[in-house]
Parts: structure tokens; C-alpha cells; sequence
């Protein structure tokens, strides 16, 4: 029995009885799928040897080489659902992921808008008019053109209620709207300096510089 082997059956007898029965198994090498067992809600229609998908939850996990929990949109598989997924390291290096795929709920659907408060008043902010989000104060402000505010939620608790095909993660404090960013400079200390387009500098730190190269294809 190889590495993978051994992996596959210790992770699945893991996680197993973690989720509930509506819930997809998937398990991946660094570049492939090994393992996946759908449930009776949702089908990726994953197979084992089935490349991992470039903008998947199992991918993200791999290239941010830590655990994330996304909202994925149906351009990835045809289906939207949310993903955990959670990298196995050996030797400082992510050898294996296991994806837990949750379905989309009938009565669900992401947020158009969110409410943040700015001084003494609350208000509603379109999606797609966010510039960018900062984590300040343990909490997530939201920038537009307009306005900036706060919400009650963190930045990571609010990263999986954004759409992933529009909103990046582009270091441990910032998430930017992909259709707001002017330009891309090179950065000493960042790697790379984001101009949004209301002339704000937004970094992109070393840890998460590949995956954001990946994602913009350069």
C-alpha cells in the first residue's frame, strides 16, 4: 500500500462521521483527485485522476497552502457549492487535501448587499460597488467610491458570502474586487501593489503572491 493509500483510508475514516450525509468527500493530491465519494444532494461528477480544477476549493487550499472555506460558482464544475478544504502537510510541504463540498441551500443565495455602519449610521452597500475589504478591529470595512464602513462580521467570516469569480484574497488583511483593480505595480516589500480605482494602494503579500499570479494568469 503506497503513501496515498494510507492517507486516503486514515482521512476518510477521519472525516467521515464529521459531516453530514448531504455532504461531498473529495481528496487530492497536488495535482489530482484520488479519492471522491459523492452524496445523494450534490455531485461534482469528480473521478479519481480528474485533474484539480484551477479556481476549485482544493486548488485554493493548495495554492494559499493553508485551510479555506469558499463559496465556489458553477463556473468550476457546473455546480455552485461551498467548500472546506483542508491541506495535509509533510515535511512543510501540502502533499494532500481533503475537500468537504457542501450543497447550495433552496432557500440561499449570496448577499446583493450588505449593511455597514459608518459613525452613527448604517448603510447599505451594493456587492458589486465594493472596492475592497479590510480587516480592522476584528472586523471587515468595506470600501466603495462612496463610502467605507464596517460590518459586524470579520474578514473571514465574510469572504465565503462573496462571489469567488469577482472577489480575491490578496493577503491575511485585504480582499479586492478583481473589476476595481487600475493597475498592478511590483512592490519591494509586498511583492505586488494593487491600484484600485480610486487611487488606493492595496498590498499583496509574499504568502499569497502565487496563488494571486495564478489566478491573473502572468
Amino acid at each position: 500500500m503506497n503513501v496515498n493509500q494510507i492517507s486516503t483510508t486514515h482521512l476518510l475514516d477521519t472525516f467521515s462521521e464529521v459531516f453530514p450525509e448531504d455532504t461531498s468527500i473529495a481528496i487530492a493530491d497536488s495535482r489530482t483527485f484520488i479519492y471522491y465519494k459523492p452524496s445523494p444532494v450534490i455531485d461534482l461528477q469528480i473521478k479519481p485522476g480528474d485533474q484539480v480544477k484551477q479556481g476549485s476549493a482544493t486548488y485554493k487550499a493548495f495554492s494559499l497552502r493553508r485551510s479555506i472555506f469558499s463559496y465556489i460558482d458553477s463556473s468550476v464544475f457546473g455546480v455552485s457549492y461551498f467548500g472546506l478544504s483542508v491541506p495535509i502537510f509533510n515535511n512543510g510541504k501540502p502533499v494532500n487535501c481533503v475537500t468537504a463540498i457542501f450543497p447550495m441551500r433552496k432557500n440561499y443565495s449570496l448577499p446583493a448587499f450588505f449593511t455597514v455602519k459608518n459613525e452613527d449610521c448604517w448603510y447599505p452597500v451594493a456587492v458589486s460597488d465594493i472596492l475592497y475589504l479590510e480587516a480592522e478591529n476584528r472586523k471587515a470595512k468595506i470600501v466603495t467610491e462612496q463610502i467605507q464602513g464596517y460590518h459586524k462580521f470579520n474578514l473571514s467570516e465574510i469572504e465565503y458570502l462573496l462571489p469567488s469569480e469577482y472577489f480575491i484574497r490578496c493577503h491575511r488583511s485585504f480582499i479586492v474586487n478583481v473589476r476595481a483593480i487600475a493597475e498592478i505595480q511590483p512592490d519591494f516589500h509586498s511583492t505586488f501593489l494593487l491600484i484600485m480605482n480610486n487611487g488606493d494602494r492595496i498590498p499583496v503579500s509574499q504568502s499569497y503572491a502565487s496563488y494571486f499570479r495564478k489566478q491573473f494568469m502572468f
